[in-house]
C-alpha cells in the first residue's frame, strides 16, 4: 500500500507550528490526487478541519466535514475505548475495553451521549447543506493527528459502507505502531512524521489552540465559495 502515502520518519522531535503549516507539509505526500475529480478531502473535527482545508486548497479538491467522536474512557476521557461515526458505525479498541473489563452498559452510556454531541455538530457545521455524496470516490480523510487510531478506524468504516471506491488516512503524525494498523484497513496512510515515541498529538505542535465550531463553519463556507467560484467564475459579477 505504497504510492501518494509515502511517509518521511523523522528521529529528531520536531514541532509543527500551526495546523495550517501542518496540512501545507501533508498535501505534498498527497500531490498524487491533485485537481482528481473524483477525490475529495474530509476533515475530522475539529481540530482536522484546518489540516485538510490546507490540503484541499493545495491540491484543488472539494472539502467536507466526516463527523466521528471518539469513546472516552468515563473517568479517563482522554483514553479512547473507540468512536463512533455518521452512518451508525461503532468501533472499540479492544485492547483498551479488555484490559480495563468495561462492559456493555459503560460503553453504551458514553456512545449515546457522544451520539447526541455527533448529531449536534452535524447540524452546526453544515447547517442544511447536505453531506456530499461518497460513493465510488477517493477520500482522503484527515485529523491534526492520530494516537490510537480508534476514530480514523471508525471513519474509515463508515467511508466503506458509504462505498467509497478509495479511502486514505491521513495526519501530520501517526505514532508507528498506529501507522502499521491503519495500513491493513485503509487503502493508503500517509503522515509526515511517524514517531516511536508518543504520548500526545499536541506535543507536536507549537500552537495547538483548540479549533472552534465557529472556525470549521468558517472554513467550510469559504470552501464552498471557493469552489462555486471557480465552476461558475463568471457568476458572481451578475
Amino acid at each position: 500500500m505504497g504510492g501518494p502515502g509515502a511517509v518521511v520518519i523523522i528521529v529528531m522531535h520536531a514541532r509543527f507550528s500551526t495546523r495550517v503549516e501542518a496540512g501545507r507539509l501533508l498535501a505534498e505526500k498527497l500531490l498524487a490526487f491533485a485537481g482528481r475529480e473524483d477525490a475529495i478531502v474530509l476533515g475530522l473535527p475539529r481540530g482536522g478541519v484546518p489540516v485538510a482545508d490546507a490540503v484541499a486548497r493545495r491540491l484543488g479538491l472539494e472539502l467536507d466535514v466526516f463527523l466521528v467522536r471518539k469513546l472516552g474512557v468515563p473517568w479517563q476521557p482522554e483514553l479512547a475505548m473507540g468512536a463512533i461515526a455518521t452512518g451508525n458505525v461503532r468501533v472499540l479498541n479492544d485492547r483498551v475495553v479488555d484490559s480495563l473489563g468495561l462492559g456493555k452498559e459503560v460503553i453504551d452510556a458514553v456512545a449515546e451521549r457522544e451520539t447526541l454531541e455527533l448529531i449536534r455538530r452535524e447540524k452546526a457545521y453544515r447547517g442544511t447543506r447536505p453531506s456530499c455524496a461518497l460513493a465510488g470516490r477517493a477520500v482522503i480523510v484527515i485529523d491534526d493527528g492520530i494516537a490510537t487510531g480508534s476514530t480514523v478506524r471508525a471513519a474509515i468504516a463508515a467511508l466503506r459502507r458509504q462505498k467509497a471506491s478509495l479511502v486514505v488516512a491521513a495526519a501530520p503524525v501517526i505514532p508507528r505502531d498506529t501507522f502499521a494498523r491503519l495500513q491493513a484497513e485503509a487503502d493508503e496512510v500517509a503522515a509526515i512524521m511517524v514517531p516511536e515515541q508518543f504520548s500526545s498529538v499536541g506535543e507536536w505542535y507549537a500552537d495547538f489552540t483548540q479549533t472552534t465550531d465557529q472556525e470549521v463553519r468558517s472554513l467550510l463556507t469559504e470552501a464552498q465559495a471557493l469552489r462555486l467560484k471557480a465552476t461558475y467564475p463568471g457568476e458572481h459579477r451578475y
